[in-house]
């Protein structure tokens, strides 16, 4: 793809930005829109990144986790509860394993330090709006890490519980790569099928299981351990 048309690509892309510091935020949102990205709102405080999200409907909510009025984690479990498409990464200064797993938690399908250059914030945005989790490296394994060690202890079954669905063949196959940590482009690539069939084979599983975002699914599919099959 060339470089203009990847600026049309990203141009269908609305982004919003989240962040207390003015400076920062203005630079943030000035890199993503000098890189082709519609840059539909800013905030600059939790309360006020709900309102104006819920008004602006973007496609991927770049989020500090460090707001005034509500913390950034909150902000992201209320907007993603609200719009489960809505994708969400957390550009923060922290590295804290504690900030990152309580921002997976709450929905985010990235998280990347502030330390990261420009090309690679909009990489990730890029990758973020097309369903890709991304992580500076060393966050992802992390992430993985602490859901094998819940899974290890998953909550018993009621006998309530309905019967989990049945997924076709395919969608277990690519259930079981989502969660070994690969991207929707590795996927694609090993069972040589489209980067658009991956998606749709994650929205159906989605769908099927009653699961909001791809972390949850991560988790289902950890707990019936497919990541070691």
């Amino acid at each position: 793809m060339s470089r203009e048309q990847t600026v049309r690509a990203d141009a269908t892309v609305k982004v919003m930005v989240v962040d207390d510091h003015p400076m920062w935020r203005d630079a943030v949102a000035r890199d993503l829109a000098a890189a082709g990205f519609d840059v539909v709102a800013t905030a600059g405080d939790g309360p006020q990144a709900v309102r104006r999200a819920q008004a602006a409907a973007p496609d991927v909510l770049v989020l500090d986790l460090n707001l005034p009025g509500m913390p950034g984690a909150q902000v992201c479990k209320e907007l993603v509860a609200a719009n489960p498409a809505l994708r969400v990464l957390v550009l923060s200064a922290s590295g804290e394993h504690a900030d990152v797993l309580e921002a997976v938690k709450s929905g985010a399908l990235g998280y990347l330090l502030k330390s990261a250059s420009t090309e690679e914030l909009t990489d990730a945005v890029r990758r973020t709006a097309v369903g890709d989790p991304v992580f500076t490296p060393g966050l992802a394994g992390l992430v993985l890490g602490e859901y094998r060690r819940l899974a290890k202890d998953p909550a018993p079954a009621t006998s309530d519980e309905p019967r989990a669905p049945q997924l076709t063949e395919r969608e277990t196959e690519v259930l079981r790569l989502v969660a070994k940590g690969l991207s929707y482009k590795q996927i694609a690539e090993r069972l040589v099928i489209s980067h658009r069939t991956v998606q749709n084979h994650v929205q159906n599983t989605l769908g099927k299981l009653q699961l909001h975002n791809r972390v949850e699914l991560v988790r289902y599919a950890i707990e019936r351990g497919l990541d070691d099959a």
